[in-house]
């Protein structure tokens, strides 16, 4: 279903012909640039919505097209707004976030490799949110060092 492509395709950023899980960390930066998004508030409710309809749509889109299929994206969007959450939206944080998100989710650092591979769409999802810890966590220790 056409709902179900959109937020699995992580607002249909997982389309790109090149790199769909960059194009969505990109996308998801671009949403967090949305004023108002920056609230450690509005980004914990949208990263719990994207996280349950993910799951869910992830789940599916695996079923129609295979196992962790890169159309889905809604993970690296989820992994993304958790890189930035509690942090400041500055172009310092933006950017450093944004690069190292896609290194983590890249690597896959334990326990995301963890997941990685492991069917269902929980698991398609659990990896870019262990991801996303790990680069949240990265970043406050650069913000503290700064």
């Amino acid at each position: 279903s056409l709902p179900v492509l959109f937020i699995g395709s992580g607002f249909g950023s997982g389309f790109s012909p090149a790199a769909p899980g960059t194009a969505g960390s990109l996308a998801a930066l671009l949403i967090a640039l949305i004023p108002g998004f920056t609230s450690p508030l509005i980004l914990s409710v949208a990263i719990l919505i994207a996280f349950v309809a993910g799951g869910f749509c992830a789940d599916r889109m695996e079923r129609w097209r295979g196992p962790d299929p890169s159309v889905v994206t809604i993970d690296e969007v989820v992994g993304m707004w958790i890189t930035l959450i509690f942090l400041p939206h500055t172009p310092l944080y933006l950017i450093s976030g944004f690069f190292v998100f896609r290194l983590l989710d890249i690597l896959k650092p334990w326990p995301a490799n963890y997941f990685d591979g492991r069917p269902g769409g929980w698991n398609i999802m659990l990896d870019d949110v262990a991801a996303g810890v790990y680069a949240n966590c990265i970043l406050h220790c650069m913000k503290w060092l700064l």
